[in-house]
């Protein structure tokens, strides 16, 4: 998660300072170490390893081997600064372990939730973060080691405390999506669609995040990129594996938003390092980010970032008309959500040349600069007029999309939709959009927040007297560099297909919120769509989708629905009405196959 207020700039902006609100954009969009050098590990760090050893088979124990509560006061004064790292003598891999019972219907767990700090390591043994998380274990019922599964969000910058504190943990933050009743005031609330019954859970907190912190001579801003991110990741996975003896575990993998590139890449250096996964899910994804000409376009500070500009007002397309369906502009009204994506779909892909000469004025107008490159170019009334049978959508919501301004302030006028969840809603006079211009973030920021500062102490049994839990580090999205497989920007297609060639077992779910306006469901699919052009490829590959937005799980509708859908995927079943491979709309044709990344393929090709 990341807050966005996506302010208007106008026509006189440099592609600098473009890059600055550009910044601000991509936040939005996403919500939550060093390979090793020749050299052998230092004396002082191999000690300093030694010494935490204990310490963490203590913290590793297994469930229910001692039911006494233990709380952790940790003294350690952690900071998120960009330059900073902790000495290696302060570094202690030591955790609260508390033990609970979660119940749902005949169903009862008795489980432990273990919080504090691993160390990952480099492949040589030298530190490189000392590592916050929250694990959620259980005792296995069947003689069979549980499944293990990791999750993070994204940002990048964002700790685990959406997913954490809003998910699949055994409680969480009630909130009333869509809507801001009784806000910030939302109880938590014991989650009675915990996957506790299937999988015990690990909430990772990537460095500068939480209160993960770099190792000297190491510093936080080390880690704030594609592949150095995914390293220590890697890194603090197989130390969590080795600690608690869970090598034998199915493992999985679970990010949010950038936690699906990062997901894709980890997948890859996991199976590459010899761990081999059993699944990964990729929730709200933004799998190539050249695919994303939004995103593209304020990272790369120029044009370049233009290259697939159709492909993503067609792909934004399914989504907004979703949301403009749920507040009703739709004709005839909508009957069933399913059916209406795949209309708008059919749409968006048959009006696609027809977009072409619309496309680069419509992504530079989601910037809030219309006119950076000349004067914009919009459809007609007339020919709005002619869309409106096609589409289903009224003439209002059909100039809400192709307009000059960003379509969250111009679907219903006077008031600001959410990106996140496009059917959260504020008057644009609501004071709270003028630090935060995204009304499905203000839902969620305080109040998670707020949770966590009593959860932390009081259920988790862990406190920092010295330190401040970092949610979300916005200091890193400006810095974080994006570069990854010699391109600007991540395309992971390859890393993805990579995993499976390596592991052709690998089941891979990738859900989708009709309503997310940040990482829009169509754009998965025609992501997810390359893959098809890899011959003989037959991935496990399931595709669903759900009301909701960005955080699916805050939707009450759809997080049982999300839950029994999790349930089939952990227990090798279909689940129903979830699309495969070759029933993915085909790629859009100017896209590259899942071998190669985006960019190569373009400039390959002259464009």
């Amino acid at each position: 998660m990341h807050p966005d207020s996506r302010p208007s700039v106008g026509c006189s902006r440099s592609w600098s300072q473009l890059r600055h609100a550009g910044a601000m954009a991509i936040g939005v969009l996403m919500l939550a170490g060093c390979g090793g050098g020749d050299s052998s590990p230092s004396s002082s760090a191999a000690s300093a390893l030694n010494q935490v050893s204990a310490s963490a088979k203590a913290a590793a124990q297994t469930p229910n081997s001692s039911n006494a509560n233990q709380p952790y006061t940790d003294p350690i004064a952690y900071s998120a600064n960009a330059n900073d790292g902790l000495a290696v003598s302060q570094v202690a891999e030591k955790a609260a372990i508390m033990h609970y019972q979660w119940s749902s219907g005949k169903t009862t767990i008795n489980y432990t939730t273990t919080t504090g700090h691993l160390t990952a390591s480099d492949a040589n043994g030298n530190p490189e973060a000392t590592m916050s998380y929250v694990a959620y274990t259980a005792p296995s019922t069947n003689g069979s080691p549980r499944p293990v599964t990791f999750i993070y969000n994204g940002g990048p910058g964002s700790s685990s405390i959406w997913l954490r504190l809003g998910s699949f943990a055994p409680t969480r933050v009630a909130t009333p999506d869509p809507l801001l009743t009784n806000w910030p005031n939302f109880p938590l609330v014991d989650n009675a669609e915990s996957l506790i019954d299937t999988t015990d859970m690990v909430f990772i907190d990537p460095p500068g995040t939480g209160l993960s912190e770099a190792i000297l001579p190491n510093t936080n801003q080390k880690f704030w990129g594609c592949d150095p991110d995914v390293d220590v990741m890697r890194d603090f996975i197989k130390r969590y594996l080795a600690v608690n003896n869970r090598g034998s575990s199915p493992i999985y993998l679970y990010g949010e938003s950038y936690g699906t590139p990062r997901t894709d890449m980890l997948a890859l250096a996991l199976e590459a390092a010899g761990v081999q996964l059993t699944g990964i899910v990729l929730q709200s994804s933004i799998l190539n980010y050249f695919a994303d000409a939004i995103e593209a376009t304020a990272i790369t500070d120029s044009t370049a970032g233009l290259q697939l500009d159709t492909d993503t007002l067609a792909g934004y397309y399914p989504g907004y008309a979703e949301v403009a369906a749920y507040f009703n502009l739709v004709s005839p009204p909508l009957i069933d959500q399913g059916l209406f994506a795949l209309q708008s779909e059919i749409f968006a892909t048959g009006q696609y040349q027809h977009f072409r000469k619309y496309a680069q004025s419509w992504v530079l107008s989601q910037l809030g600069i219309p006119d950076a490159l000349g004067n914009p170019v919009f459809p007609p009334e007339k020919t709005l007029d002619s869309w409106r049978w096609p589409s289903s959508l009224t003439l209002q919501a059909l100039n809400g999309y192709f307009n000059v301004n960003p379509f969250n302030n111009e679907l219903i006028p006077g008031t600001t939709i959410g990106r996140y969840d496009g059917r959260v809603s504020l008057p644009d006079s609501d004071p709270r959009l003028q630090s935060d211009g995204d009304p499905s973030d203000i839902l969620i920021s305080q109040p998670f927040t707020t949770a966590l500062a009593t959860q932390m102490p009081d259920y988790l049994g862990y406190t920092a007297p010295n330190a401040t839990y970092m949610p979300l580090n916005d200091n890193i999205i400006e810095v974080w560099d994006f570069s990854h497989d010699g391109q600007p920007l991540p395309d992971t297609l390859p890393d993805l297909l990579g995993a499976i060639q390596l592991n052709p077992q690998l089941k891979v779910l990738s859900e989708n919120g009709y309503h997310d306006l940040a990482t829009p469901f169509f754009n998965t699919e025609k992501q997810l769509a390359r893959l098809q052009t890899v011959a003989g490829l037959r991935p496990n590959l399931q595709v669903n989708f759900f009301q909701g937005g960005h955080m699916i799980y805050l939707d009450n509708v759809a997080r049982p629905k999300m839950k029994a859908d999790l349930v089939s995927y952990y227990g090798g079943q279909p689940i129903p009405l979830a699309l495969s491979l070759w029933t993915l709309p085909q790629p859009w044709p100017d896209e590259s196959p899942a071998g190669t990344p985006t960019s190569t393929a373009v400039a390959a090709a002259g464009q």
